[in-house]
């Protein structure tokens, strides 16, 4: 373990967060960069390319964080965030210098970096909730989800500003910047401690009671080791006695459809072609260059931001399904009004879509984008927890990949309000799946909400 001096858990707390930064930056940079890489490379009429180099991010982060998941139970929490850093520098560069029409590199590229974003996702909740005293360990999912968007938003600023380059110039600078973040979190978590949950977890008790001394008080030192050792034996216990196919047996099946499948209707919703495709969007209703549509992402950022900061705000005040249905309900008639509207005023203004689309990012922003974290958080028991969240995390990674690959090649066959309307049925299925499969969570302990699961599953068996 690093020879640190005493840490402060603001230090600690805030590199935590600045590893969402990272990721948020990471997964929106492509938004601002591609409408300059099609001209650039001369895609405007290759869809396929398009939707390979933009979903090739997601595809590497279904490995990713797999593999970050396993690879951090035996080199630990830190090392896997300083390695998956690297990557992340090494990926952006790489991106940002592919050789002209250098389709099948820039693929490359975009996977390698994907494997980070990925890890990040999975290590950086996880590095922070195993430093986060209890109390706070319930608002990390929504802090967590604010400083992704708020990475996010960054990007497209970035874009903004940089989109009166020459046009090569503007894209390669747009993704090789994002190596300045990754460098600065690699500095900032050489400084960090180990997580205490992995040395108790290898037997390093002094080690974790030192880490710990910088963020608990002097009296809760032993409790709180005592704890952690309580659920790491727990957990030792569950590995040996739970396999894959646990997930489906009678006692967890349905939980385990309830929390895999709102992770998947999360991106199959349709979220990520806005956030990925709002400059081609903003381009195809209106006629004008999405080079000069990069004001639109900013607006869909900020929104972003707010929405995630009212989540904080309401997040213990409304029940999960309730957020969910308002949500998912909104959503959709979003998506769908635009198709309706076109059918029945042809000529009504083209920028109604996006008018709607904003409502979309909205309500997506403080319900179904932070509360679907909440729900995988809570829902599954500790039995299965470790597979059915790597389940819920995949499925939600697929979907996300499918939907950047697939919505180009869609709206080059049929019309972007057609499109949507398909994403705004998704969006009312995703309510009907929360009305019939998914139990309410809040105020409930995980023994309450595992007992609930075992109940709905023996009547759905009954009935």
């Amino acid at each position: 373990m690093v020879n640190e001096k005493k840490i402060t858990s603001g230090f600690i707390y805030f590199f935590g967060a600045f590893g969402g930064i990272l990721f948020g930056y990471d997964i929106g940079v492509m938004t601002g960069a591609l409408p300059f890489l099609q001209q650039d490379w001369n895609l405007q009429n290759n869809p396929s390319a398009i939707g390979w180099i933009t979903s090739s991010l997601m595809l590497g982060a279904i490995f990713g964080g797999a593999l970050a998941g396993q690879l951090s139970d035996r080199l630990g929490r830190r090392k896997m965030i300083l390695i998956s850093s690297i990557i992340f520098a090494v990926g952006s560069i790489l991106a940002g210098i592919a050789p002209h029409n250098g389709i099948l590199f820039m693929i490359f590229s975009r996977v390698l970096l994907g494997l980070a974003v990925g890890a990040a996702s999975a290590l950086v909740p996880a590095y922070m909730s195993e430093m986060a005293p209890a109390r706070l360990r319930g608002r990390l999912s929504g802090i967590n989800q604010t400083m992704i968007v708020s990475g996010m938003l960054l990007s497209y600023i970035v874009a903004y500003f940089l989109k009166d380059l020459p046009g090569t110039m503007a894209w390669r600078l747009m993704l090789s910047l994002a190596a300045v973040p990754a460098l600065i979190l690699f500095i900032g978590v050489l400084r960090l401690p180990e997580s205490p949950r992995f040395l108790v977890k290898n037997n390093r008790l002094d080690e974790a009671r030192k880490v710990l001394s910088y963020i608990r008080p002097k009296a809760e030192l032993d409790s709180e080791i005592k704890q952690i050792q309580d659920t790491v034996k727990e957990e030792k216990l569950a590995s040996k006695n739970v396999s894959w196919g646990s997930l489906l047996s009678n006692k967890y099946r349905y939980l385990v459809i309830a929390g895999v499948g709102v992770a998947a209707f999360q991106q199959f919703q349709g979220a990520n072609a806005i956030f990925y495709y709002i400059p081609m969007i903003v381009e195809n209703a209106t006629g004008h260059a999405a080079g000069s549509a990069l004001m639109w992402p900013i607006i869909q950022g900020v929104i972003l931001v707010l929405g995630s900061l009212l989540f904080l705000l309401i997040a213990d005040k409304f029940n999960r399904r309730t957020l969910l249905t308002l949500g998912g309900m909104v959503m959709g008639l979003s998506f769908i009004f635009p198709a309706i509207l076109n059918l029945v005023i042809p000529n009504a203004n083209p920028m109604l879509i996006v008018a709607f689309l904003s409502i979309y990012v909205a309500f997506y922003s403080f319900t179904w984008a932070p509360l679907t974290w909440v729900i995988v958080g809570e829902i599954f028991p500790l039995m299965i927890r470790g597979r059915a969240s790597g389940l819920a995390s995949s499925f939600n990674w697929i979907g996300s990949f499918l939907v950047g690959l697939l919505f180009p090649i869609m709206i080059a066959s049929i019309s972007q309000e057609a499109v949507f309307a398909i994403f705004g049925v998704i969006c009312l299925l995703g309510v009907l799946f929360i009305r019939i499969r998914v139990p309410e969570t809040r105020g409930f302990t995980l023994e309450e909400i595992e007992r609930i699961g075992e109940s709905r599953q023996a009547k759905g068996k009954s009935a």
